[in-house]
């Protein structure tokens, strides 16, 4: 039997099993767990389901089985990068288990999270991902593994946790300014678990060296528009600061948009660093000196806790932390001559 026999009708699980030459709950096995399977029968089942174009259905899986095979992620901003790469790392480790994951979008209104949260519960995923700021009920009361990625506000100790290292994040981005020489900074922030994690890191290793910083926009939000906005106002309040760390590389962009707007050139005048080491700070035209975050093996770690928790529920929780790198480009460089005294900016 080929493809072009069954080209009138979809193949079916008996199909691939006669012309694979094995039983249709040995087709079932292969497709559920694969490593089950000798080398020689697995190989014929797969050479079948390539050759007749065979696509399992995903409701006759969830009922022959206790799983959907689906993960669902929560994000909090889908134009935030860091969600790129977080979900490539998720995605390589989860489609070699056969799972999907399912994306929801928690950023509209102040509900949104939860909506987010019931919406994937009730498409009854095997496991949530949480890379949002959530209340405590949604990590204790999902009823399915649930594992946070990402520094978030209120997440008790008894969570699994997996993050980029923030406040060393922060730390290497105010030494790296230091050893450039610059004492008049300013730091653009925003609410949420992260940022504050990048902000103790950044602030604390300068107020170490005796500089102060001043940071704008704590208690907003991350993106381009806010970037702009606290940068404006810093240059506007400050106009001697040398150097920017923002709390991401989107609000690094909208950062080197205010910056255009007052007249002045990066690096020679003021640097820029951003977080994230997302596609835009690595783009040839932006250039932007970046830590990197590394949430791709965020994403790979993310996942990989989350299959070892839905095959043992009673896993004690852990907490890792992901160590961040500086990546140094074209946006910073040596202070102005005339920024050599410290500044008490507040």
């Amino acid at each position: 039997m080929t493809r072009d026999r069954l080209k009138n009708r979809r193949p079916t699980i008996y199909d691939v099993a006669k012309h694979a030459g094995v039983s249709p709950s040995l087709v079932s096995l292969v497709l559920q767990n694969p490593v089950r399977v000798s080398e020689k029968r697995r190989n014929a089942v797969q050479a079948a389901i390539s050759e007749l174009g065979y696509r399992p259905s995903r409701a006759a899986t969830t009922l022959a089985s206790s799983r959907t095979k689906s993960i669902g992620l929560v994000i909090d901003d889908y134009r935030n990068l860091w969600f790129v790469d977080l979900l490539r790392g998720m995605e390589s480790v989860l489609t070699e288990g056969g799972y999907q994951v399912m994306l929801a979008d928690s950023r509209p209104g102040a509900n949104r999270i939860s909506e987010a949260v019931d919406g994937l519960l009730a498409m009854h995923v095997d496991g949530l991902v949480i890379a949002a700021e959530p209340t405590l009920s949604m990590l204790t009361g999902a009823g399915v593994p649930t594992i946070v990625a990402g520094w978030r506000n209120g997440v008790p100790e008894g969570m699994d946790l997996v993050t980029n290292d923030d406040d060393a994040g922060g730390a290497m981005a105010a030494a790296h300014l230091l050893d450039l020489g610059h004492t008049r900074i300013g730091h653009l922030s925003g609410s949420g678990g992260a940022a504050a994690h990048r902000r103790a890191g950044f602030t604390g290793h300068l107020r170490e060296a005796g500089v102060e910083v001043c940071v704008v926009g704590e208690a907003g939000g991350t993106s381009e528009e806010d970037g702009y906005e606290s940068a404006r106002w810093l240059l506007e309040h400050h106009p001697d600061t040398t150097a920017i760390f923002a709390a991401n590389d989107t609000m690094a962009v909208g950062a080197l948009g205010a910056i255009r707007v007052r007249g002045l050139s990066v690096p020679h005048e003021i640097s820029v660093i951003g977080y994230d080491n997302s596609q835009l700070a690595k783009s040839r035209y932006l250039d932007i000196t970046s830590v990197d975050n590394r949430s791709d093996l965020v994403g790979i770690e993310v996942a990989r806790r989350l299959l070892a928790r839905l095959e043992d529920p009673a896993a004690v929780p852990q907490r890792t932390l992901i160590d961040p790198a500086l990546m140094v480009r074209s946006t910073t460089a040596t202070a102005p001559s005339s920024s050599a005294q410290p500044s008490s900016l507040k």
